[in-house]
């Protein structure tokens, strides 16, 4: 029985920490498990700890809305995020793993001129890099989604959208445990109730850590730790340009499907889905005050069902049935902080608000060749955290507005 306990497992029980690691990667959520799967699948390097304070996914991986999408506003995010898209529609079969991923189409509502314009921007953008991404009218609005009051008679009338026909919706909890059950089965260790409290440096370079559990010695450490990773970064010295706010969500009852497409509006901030249970996902934008307290709000939920209502009015009786909250790490451009740091060995992936999880593959890819490499990818040397301080950001912030 004991044996095939083990078979059954997702991955293995935590074990004892080695005295040292080759790499040790603080965060065990989506961008962390992602960096220690691509670090073995790709490069060969195996002796790597992901250390996790909580249980695993515990974090902004199971906090958030599942949408995938590449629509972004710059031509370096939407390259980026265009890589991610194309890593995810192949995760599942890498994985082997069921990640329950519908790529049924994206629409972000337009209610003004403005809007449409910002649209058309974006919808060009996407274009030049080869993206699916287009504005449509009312019409196709209307084949698209038949179930959305498209009428005048509302506060804001549905006046175009961007159509992005790859934007879909994954699992979030089994994107977590199909990487995890790939970096376990890779060898690398997973230990999760394991809290880092203290960044050893020595001559510039990172040396190690302390945890909770005992001192790691590392040639490499990676943060990874969303909305903490201030916190996280202050233990090496490391100052971030990001402010922490919450998020908030919540998913109705059940219901028979009818909404097989995501639907963003950037006016209302509110964006709907349908998860194949049925649920429908319903958030807005993030909480203006700045606050580590994971705690839901009336307020919120009022405001987002009140603008779910405007599009969908037959969801009035519909009952909520639970509510959460997120912590989102927002830098001054709207873009990711990722890549080196001034401490040698000692790498980020922070500053993603509200859009991280839309870029774990692509995050894992890439930092586990730069920690192979000592080379900074192309790809991603945009969002260097040099940026802050030669003044070369990457303004997101079209895209973002809604965080979705």
């Amino acid at each position: 029985m004991k044996d095939i306990f083990r078979v059954r497992r997702m991955w293995r029980p935590r074990s004892e920490l080695k005295p040292r690691y080759d790499v040790v990667i603080v965060g065990g959520g989506t961008h962390g498990l992602a960096t220690a799967y691509y670090l073995a699948k790709n490069h060969g390097i195996t002796n790597v700890a992901v250390l996790e304070k909580s249980y695993i996914g515990s974090g902004a991986a199971g906090r958030n809305t599942t949408i995938i999408r590449a629509n972004y506003r710059t031509p370096e995010g939407a390259e980026f995020y265009k890589k991610s898209v194309e890593l995810y529609e192949e995760l599942g079969a890498d994985l082997d793993f069921n990640l329950l991923f519908s790529q049924q189409g994206h629409l972000t509502l337009a209610h003004s001129d403005r809007g449409i314009i910002t649209a058309t921007e974006r919808a060009e953008v996407n274009q030049l890099l080869g993206i699916d991404s287009r504005v449509i009218g009312r019409d196709e609005i209307r084949e698209l989604c038949p179930e959305m009051d498209l009428s005048d008679d509302v506060t804001w009338p549905v006046m175009a959208a961007l159509y992005h026909p790859r934007g879909g919706i994954i699992r979030h909890d089994a994107v977590v445990w199909g990487y995890a059950r790939g970096v376990d089965r890779r060898g690398i260790e997973i230990h999760p109730y394991t809290e880092v409290t203290g960044i050893d440096r020595e001559n510039g370079r990172v040396t190690g850590v302390q945890t909770n559990r005992g001192p790691i010695s590392c040639g490499t450490v990676i943060s990874a730790t969303a909305g903490w990773s201030t916190l996280v970064c202050d233990l090496a010295d490391v100052p971030l340009p990001i402010t922490t706010h919450i998020l908030q969500a919540f998913v109705t009852e059940p219901m028979k499907p009818f909404l097989d497409v995501i639907i963003v509006s950037s006016q209302m901030h509110v964006y709907i889905s349908q998860t194949d249970r049925g649920e429908f996902l319903i958030g807005a934008e993030i909480e203006p005050y700045t606050t580590y307290r994971g705690t839901s709000t009336f307020p919120f939920l009022e405001f987002a069902a009140r603008h779910t209502l405007e599009l969908f009015p037959q969801l009035e009786r519909v009952k909520v049935l639970r509510q959460w909250t997120g912590l989102c790490d927002v830098s001054p451009d709207y873009s990711p902080i990722l890549g080196k740091t001034e401490v040698e060995g000692f790498h980020v992936s922070a500053g993603w608000g509200t859009y991280g999880f839309k870029a774990a593959p692509i995050v894992g890819t890439t930092l586990a060749e730069l920690v192979a490499t000592g080379d900074t990818p192309a790809l991603i040397q945009p969002f260097e955290l040099e940026r802050f301080y030669t003044d070369t950001l990457v303004s997101e912030v079209a895209a973002a507005a809604v965080s979705h």
